[in-house]
């Protein structure tokens, strides 16, 4: 097998051992650490199909024992003996091979979530800005569940199948060699018919897959904003947009079902069951076969009906398997410019900071949001960035951690350029607090700690004082295992920034960056935050993206943004006496 090495941004440490050159590769790479389960799959089919022969040639031997003449009743009660063990030990086959497939599905639909929730964690910032989430979501779990359902029960329906498909094949002719001409122009035809029929429907299992995503994409984006589409009386055309992606994936849907109505293997079966009876009639007739050899044979074609029925659904859901793993595989390979640089610098951080000639652009942008930005912070000073929004003061401070790369030029921390850094050492020792602040779906404690998981009860306290989180914390019946709600929204703006600020200091950053972090705190709590991040503030380099005056006066330097370039720089008295740009932010 071989493994493909894409970049990724952060993987954890388990070995990539799946072959990435093909959806049907992959899958295979998925199958092979089961081939145990895949042989007793196999067995439990070949079993069940040869004892399902067993039916139709006692039941054979014993027409033509009544036939005789006195007709020979003591082989009755052996051969209906025969039949009714030889069917008890088919069923525990058939058991075996339906627990075998199912077994083999949940084990692919685990590894497969697996393989692509490392991988997801490991796509860089630009890449999930770009990804939808609504469509990533239809991936990791339609997308997937369709791949369980691949195996089981389509792989499982497909191998018994083809056992059963077999059987005339092998056992007609005991009869007279010329019967084997049925079940082969049978099986011929139906392959052709089958090869078809497939060629027909993989696009059509695209379409499905890749319609059912829009659908999801679009079902999430109004969820995620609702508040807005509620405040701006948009339901009925938010309502009309979704029925038009659900009447899309619908006539999909109904397309596919046309398209399997119209398959021909019920017809083929019909002139098979017709013309193997004739067949068999005619040489009953030349004396070539006896009553009984008709009997049997007739019941052994019967058994190309379960074939046919399921061919009608299984290789559809075959098909729609290898779609859906066509867009997991896609979604895993999607190439990512970071990587964690495994063998990079892994010491601890002074906090000295250096932008030398920088310009950044995203992906999808035609221009720069910053350009040439050059200048550098002294371990443990605070910067403040102040500028108009839009100016690109959050995208610069995101190029420290390697959130996103530069365009052009270099950042260095501690005199190493930022891509030569063991990413995920350097991310350890530096602590962003947005202005957007996301909590998880856990408790009060698990949030703050969550930097720094083994963290005792008391660190988490001291923290929590620190940031000011503290006393309201305490006012919740659960104290610190309160659980909040998704993304926080049970607890208020200044809340869930105080909370993010003592998960800051509980991890004790070398490098600290607060982007309008307080934005949503009143002025009572702002000032104690304020000395509260004038104390975190000591012995770290710090900067802080605000428009608050109180923050900015005591800042080591201050960087004046406009249209992604430094306009002005300096202290607050000095830029306000030489700086127009600056000055002015403060009158606005």
């Amino acid at each position: 097998m071989t493994a493909l090495n894409t970049p990724a941004e952060f993987t954890l440490h388990r070995t990539n051992k799946y072959d990435h050159s093909s959806p049907v590769k992959w899958i295979f790479s998925h199958v092979s650490p089961y081939l145990w389960i895949v042989a007793m799959l196999v067995i439990g089919a070949i079993g069940n199909a040869v004892l399902a022969v067993v039916v139709p040639v006692l039941t054979g031997d014993a027409f033509n024992a009544m036939l005789e003449s006195p007709p020979d009743t003591s082989v009755l009660l052996p051969l209906a003996l025969t039949i009714g063990v030889s069917q008890i030990v088919r069923g525990v086959l058939q058991l075996g091979r339906n627990f075998g497939a199912e077994l083999l599905a949940q084990k692919m639909e685990r590894d497969i979530r697996d393989e692509l929730y490392l991988s997801l964690l490991g796509k860089s910032m630009t890449f999930h800005n770009l990804q939808p989430v609504g469509d990533t979501m239809a991936r990791a779990t339609n997308d997937v569940r369709e791949v369980n359902y691949m195996f089981s029960p389509g792989v499982n329906l497909v191998v018994g199948s083809f056992m059963f498909i077999l059987m005339p094949l092998f056992f007609g002719p005991r009869y007279h060699p010329s019967l084997v001409l049925t079940p082969l122009l049978f099986t011929i035809f139906y392959f052709v018919a089958l090869a078809r029929y497939l060629k027909q429907l993989s696009p059509v299992t695209d379409e499905v897959r890749a319609s059912f995503g829009q659908m999801n994409t679009h079902l999430s984006e109004s969820l995620d904003g609702v508040e807005i589409m509620k405040g701006a009386a948009q339901e009925e055309a938010e309502v009309d947009r979704f029925a038009t992606n659900a009447r899309k994936v619908r006539n999909i849907f109904v397309f596919q079902g046309d398209l399997e109505a119209r398959y021909v293997a019920m017809l083929l079966l019909g002139l098979a069951y017709a013309g193997g009876l004739v067949h068999a009639l005619l040489l009953f007739r030349a004396g070539l076969i006896n009553v009984g050899a008709v009997v049997a044979y007739f019941g052994m074609l019967q058994l190309l009906g379960f074939p046919t029925f399921t061919s009608t659904f299984a290789y559809s859901q075959i098909s729609s398997g290898i779609s859906s793993a066509r867009r997991i595989l896609e979604l895993i390979q999607r190439e990512t410019l970071l990587d964690q640089n495994t063998s990079g610098q892994t010491s601890e951080l002074r906090g000295e900071i250096e932008f030398r000639n920088v310009s950044f652009k995203y992906p999808s942008a035609a221009e720069n949001i910053i350009e040439n930005i050059s200048f550098k912070v002294k371990p443990g000073q605070t910067v403040a960035i102040v500028g108009q929004t839009g100016a690109g003061k959050t995208s610069l401070a995101k190029l420290i951690n390697r959130t996103y790369d530069v365009t052009e030029g270099q950042v260095f921390v501690d005199g190493v350029d930022v891509r030569d850094w063991n990413l995920a050492s350097l991310r350890e020792q530096i602590s962003i607090i947005e202005q957007d602040i996301f909590l998880f779906s856990r408790s009060l404690r698990d949030n703050i700690a969550f930097g720094k998981p083994g963290a005792t009860r008391e660190e988490v306290i001291a923290a929590s004082i620190a940031a000011q989180a503290h006393d309201f914390i305490l006012d919740f019946d659960q104290t610190y295992e309160t659980t909040v709600g998704e993304r926080g929204v049970t607890l208020s703006g200044g809340q869930r920034q105080r909370i993010a600020l003592a998960r800051a200091f509980l991890t004790d950053p070398h490098i600290l960056v607060l982007d309008d972090s307080t934005s949503a705190i009143d002025s009572a709590t702002e000032d104690k935050i304020q000395r509260a991040i004038s104390n975190a503030a000591k012995g770290r380099t710090t900067f802080i993206i605000t428009h608050r005056l109180s923050q900015i006066r005591w800042a080591d330097l201050i960087i004046v943004f406009r249209k992604g370039r430094i306009v002005a720089s300096g202290s607050h008295d000095e830029l306000m006496k030489t700086s127009e740009a600056y000055s002015k932010i403060f009158r606005e």
